[in-house]
């Protein structure tokens, strides 16, 4: 595990080299918040990220029906949201995603990558907005489209030489 620091890789600097290896199957992508977590899932190729749905927060719970989406959807990898701050620090939101990260890779048996996610819930609501989805029905859809920004980012950044 490499060493703590205060900042974490970002798209333009990826947390290895390189794809990651055995790179075929659909990935999970998590953006969590305090009410529920965003959900959206990878095409098998790995190519284009969709929002799914949201789960409510709340171990065990939450780890449970993450569990059952990766089982039913046969997802090889999960990607965590790392909310870090604009200076790119871990604050106690970042603190948080790593615990959730590290306890899920122990509850499903799969690789679980942290993936910076700072504004990808700013952007996905400007979308929305801009998409004319208002008030309620944005609320409920934001998590759901961060997640998938969050999981694009991570496909993109990790797709290579394909």
């Amino acid at each position: 595990m490499p060493e703590p620091t205060d900042r974490a890789p970002t798209d333009r600097e990826p947390a290895g080299p390189g794809p990651i290896a055995g790179s075929s199957g659909p990935v999970l992508g998590l953006d969590l918040g305090q009410a529920r977590i965003g959900v959206a899932l990878s095409d098998p190729d790995r190519r284009i990220a969709v929002p799914l749905g949201t789960v409510a927060t709340g171990a065990p719970q939450d780890l449970k029906a993450i569990a059952a989406l990766a089982r039913e959807h046969r997802v090889t990898h999960v990607v965590v949201g790392l909310p870090l701050t604009l200076a790119g620090e871990r604050g106690a939101s970042a603190h948080h995603a790593e615990a959730f990260a590290e306890a899920l890779r122990g509850f499903v048996g799969l690789p679980v990558t942290l993936q910076d996610e700072r504004l990808t819930t700013v952007e996905a609501s400007r979308a929305l907005a801009e998409a004319g989805v208002r008030g309620r029905d944005r609320r409920r859809t934001v998590d759901r489209s961060a997640a998938a920004i969050l999981l694009q980012a991570f496909l993109d950044r990790t797709r290579g030489g394909n």
